[in-house]
Order: structure tokens, then sequence, then C-alpha cells
């Protein structure tokens, strides 16, 4: 047995009107359903929950951990300068593809993101220390 993938990905926000605002509005995710405490909306195949949590925090985390969402290379440059002005950019693109990095009104990190693991693989295949393993 293996895991098959991301089932779901649930974010916590204190502000559950101005999370989904900015979900669908700015990186354009279905809403499918919302009630008092919470939401789903769908990114492609990726099924988000925004949970409310009076508790949640708005400064990003310290640390590099962050959410990369799949944009398809024709859309990139119109798509990630439409949302550049309506979230604060967190780090400047070091990653072998097209990418910006932007935080989510509740402070969560995250990446629109044109590559897969096989064009990050295949950038550093010739580097010293990485090694590669095989399907």
């Amino acid at each position: 047995m293996a895991i098959r993938g991301i089932n779901h990905i649930t974010l916590a926000t204190g502000d559950l009107d101005r999370a989904i605002a900015f979900y669908r509005d700015a990186l354009g995710c279905v809403l499918r359903a919302q009630w008092d405490s919470g939401a789903y909306l769908e990114a492609g195949t990726l099924w988000l929950c925004l949970s409310f949590d009076p508790k949640a925090r708005t400064a990003p985390h310290p640390d590099y951990t962050h959410i990369a969402f799949d944009v398809a290379p024709d859309d990139f440059a119109a798509f990630a300068a439409r949302v550049a002005v309506q979230a604060p950019i967190w780090r400047d693109n070091r990653s072998e593809g097209a990418s910006l990095y932007i935080l989510d009104p509740d402070g969560h990190k995250l990446e629109l993101h044109v590559g897969s693991l096989d064009t990050r693989l295949a950038v550093y295949a010739d580097r010293p220390g990485y090694t590669l393993s095989p399907r």
C-alpha cells in the first residue's frame, strides 16, 4: 500500500469571507460549499478546505513551508501579474521554472509555479551532490 496523492488541504482562517474571496476571486478557485465555519473550494483537482479558527495567525511562519499551485505556462505571466497586485510577495523566484511566491490573507505561504517534478529533476541531474532515484 502507498499514498496515492493529496486528498485535501485545510487552511485555518480568521476571516472566512476574506479567505473565500481571495481563493475564489484572486486565484480562481471554484467555491463548492460554504457553511458558518468553513468552505470547500476546488483548485483544479485539489480539494481545498478553509476552516474558521479565531486563533488563526496572520503573520507568515518563518520557515520555507508552503503550498505550490500548478499554473499552465501560457497562463503564467498574465495570471502572476494579476495576483501580484492582490497579494504580498514573500520570496523572489530562485527555482528552475516560473514562480510567484505570495501570501494569502492569513499569512499562508503559497507559490504559483510552472513545471513538474520531472522538469525539476532534469535541472538537478548533473549537479554535484544530488542523487536521482529511478522510478
